[in-house]
């Protein structure tokens, strides 16, 4: 990963175990660290974000990143979304505060611990390659199945990983998230390649 991505994610990322935030990266760093590696504009990254946890995310970071309470306590209310922007390299990350649908509880228990830098070795919890893939079927799915990007990237999980996903827990949650037909099609181009 490229230095200030690092740098940037590890700021919040730790800040985040300070504090006692469970997360889980996801999204385009996610699949890149399983699949293929490309750039990113943002990182995004599942939290469950509780109200107590605003004013010391806030303290705790608003010397580097722009962060707006008022935004985060929204976000905390309504399962939504709030970013926090890095003042030096204007650098986001997008943090989507976990729904209450069983998946996006499993992601958080699901997450895998993987090192991203060293000396001294310091890493981040990131979405399990399946949840990762279920998450970009979805977010594929809802963009109106057109982003070649989000495909590539299911595609990069899949061609990258073979033998190691768990294919009975991808089909039960690609059924229960009404993105089997998907999944299957993923399936079949990833086996040709």
């Amino acid at each position: 990963m490229q230095s200030d991505i690092t740098r940037i994610l590890l700021l919040v990322t730790q800040t985040f175990d300070h504090i006692g935030i469970p997360y889980a990266v996801g999204g385009s760093l996610a699949s890149s660290l399983y699949g293929i590696m490309r750039a990113t504009l943002d990182v995004d990254i599942v939290a469950d974000m509780r109200r107590e946890h605003i004013e010391p995310l806030v303290a705790a970071i608003s010397q580097e990143f722009y962060a707006d309470a008022g935004m985060i306590h929204g976000a905390i209310e309504h399962h939504g979304s709030f970013n926090l922007v890095h003042y030096e390299t204007a650098f986001k990350v997008d943090v989507f505060i976990r729904k209450t649908r069983a998946f996006d509880r499993l992601q958080l228990e699901r997450r895998r611990f993987l090192v991203i830098a060293t000396d001294p070795e310091r890493g981040i919890f990131v979405a399990s390659p399946e949840d990762t893939i279920l998450a970009k079927l979805e977010w594929f799915r809802l963009g109106g199945e057109v982003s070649n990007q989000q495909w590539r990237d299911i595609l990069g999980v899949m061609e990258a990983r073979p033998g190691e996903l768990g294919l009975d827990y991808l089909r039960q949650w690609a059924n229960e998230l009404g993105v089997s037909d998907l999944l299957e099609r993923a399936l079949r181009e990833a086996d040709k390649t």
